[in-house]
């Protein structure tokens, strides 16, 4: 046992001491890499002088440090205290003496990401977005509804990225934006296990809709120690089909999955909050609505009420710490005006008149989800260089970089080192594709800006990282 110590202290002060030039030596000769793709761009922050690189303008697999690219644009195009505006209208006829409303309430969407979400949600507060907005509403004289609580999603396309693959797009982290998003457009399965190698159960699906019959098909086995369960299914579809892994002798086991229909559930959730207060409704009102050509919509309407979110830069902020697809799909679409092609090219644009190839650049989401995006580490350096000369928006960019040691995806990541708390990175990863870009203040007290990433190595996801962590400690040297 004290060998087995020693040896691990050993192997972690040659770690840290390793050279950047050593290190991509190594590389040059590693069994794991030689038939993969590795690229990297080392910058001083303040001039953008190129210190080291390797393969920096070779098209490669981002993954989630696209993200970068997505949310730097977002705060430079939308602004940093951009605010989603949720509306609350009616139609028809409001009698204020009896409180009667003889008509529909409209939820009109505008494509925000954080009603009800739980990064949005204090934990001590066990009221609904919905209940609050019913305060508003009898504080107008509402007492009674005779019409239908309309969900309104229509200002943004409804579609799943063409690339996306069968296996991501119903499960937590392919959730897909919506006009109007929901509990972060997902609900949990829970499951309990028994022995191994016996099949789980569900034992409750939660939060769980009204007005239309969810389908479950489960073949889950109780196995292994990780959750390793995962759904599939039409995403705009109500039938979903778990299969893998949980593991055994678990009394409740949550496995989250994508919402059909978002808008229809924030509906729900308002008539059962305008029930909750006392207000009557018809039995069955909600629906929802994601055509922006609908005659009912069209109809003259009165603002009730209108919820503002958080403004942008929070946003930004979990979008990168937790590497959120639907918080940063999101940010696309509102960059195009509900349009993730306009989105996109908007993004480009943008990057282009602030002075970047972006024929380096290829993108088909905003998120990093699909493989078929691509990009060269010497544009996302040189983007992570120009977001560190823009007084107004670095700040709020920065700060929504996970830190080394600390928080986020890169808790993990040089503990103990001297990185820890020096490097703020975007973490990407996606199978066989793993990657790092940020900034980390060196030994020598300099600002470097930097993206590594690899593509089709031949090693567990596990190995890639700590191969890049042995890099990435080994930029403080420089």
């Amino acid at each position: 046992m004290r060998f087995s110590l020693l040896f691990l202290f050993t192997s972690f002060i040659s770690l840290s001491q390793t050279g950047v030039d050593d290190i991509i030596a190594s590389w040059k000769t590693d069994k794991a890499l030689i038939n993969g793709t590795h690229s990297f761009c080392v910058m001083d922050a303040k001039d953008g002088t190129v210190l080291k690189e390797l393969n920096a303008h070779t098209s490669v697999i981002p993954a989630s440090t696209l993200k970068v690219i997505t949310t730097s644009a977002a705060l430079g195009i939308l602004g940093k205290y951009y605010r989603y505006e949720t509306k609350i209208y009616f139609t028809g006829s409001f009698d204020k003496n009896t409180g009667i409303l003889n008509g529909d309430i409209i939820i009109k969407g505008s494509g925000d990401p954080t009603l009800n979400s739980e990064h949005f949600k204090s934990k001590s507060d066990t009221n609904e977005i919905t209940d609050k907005w019913v305060e508003v509403l009898i504080k107008k004289g509402l007492k009674e509804l005779n019409g239908k609580i309309i969900a309104d999603a229509s200002c943004f396309e409804q579609h799943i990225p063409a690339n996306w693959i069968w296996g991501d797009i119903t499960n937590y982290f392919g959730a897909a934006p919506r006009g109007l998003s929901f509990n972060d457009n997902l609900y949990g399965i829970i499951f309990k296990s028994g022995e191994a190698g016996t099949k789980a159960s569900i034992k409750e699906i939660k939060p769980n809709y009204t007005t239309i019959q969810l389908e479950h098909i489960a073949n889950v086995k109780a196995a292994g120690k990780e959750d390793e369960a995962y759904v599939t299914g039409d995403p705009f579809g109500n039938k979903r089909i778990i299969n893998g892994t949980i593991p055994p002798n678990k009394a409740e086991l949550e496995v989250r999955a994508t919402l059909p229909d978002p808008a229809l559930l924030c509906a729900e959730f308002l008539q059962q909050s305008l029930n909750k207060a006392g207000i009557k409704t018809p039995t069955l009102c909600a629906y929802s609505n994601y055509d922006a050509e609908n005659e009912v919509l069209k109809k003259e309407k009165n603002l009730m009420h209108t919820h503002y979110s958080s403004a942008l830069e929070k946003i930004v902020f979990y979008t990168n710490l937790y590497s959120n697809n639907l918080f940063c799909e999101t940010l696309l679409k509102t960059i195009g005006k509900g349009s993730s092609y306009t989105g996109i090219e908007k993004t480009k644009e943008y990057w282009k008149q602030k002075g970047l190839n972006v024929d380096e650049l290829f993108m088909v989401d905003g998120n990093g989800l699909s493989r078929a995006n691509t990009v060269t580490t010497h544009l996302e350096t040189s983007l992570l260089q120009k977001m560190y000369s823009d007084s107004i928006n670095f700040k709020p960019f920065y700060n929504s970089l996970p830190q080394a040691g600390f928080s986020g995806s890169m808790r993990q990541v040089g503990k103990g080192t001297f990185i820890e708390k020096n490097m703020r990175a975007k973490t990407g990863y996606i199978n066989r594709a793993r990657g790092y870009c940020g900034y980390v203040k060196t030994k020598a007290g300099k600002d470097l800006c930097f993206s590594v990433l690899f593509n089709n190595y031949n090693c567990s996801p596990k190995d890639m990282k700590l191969k890049i962590e042995q890099f990435l400690i080994a930029l403080a040297e420089l």
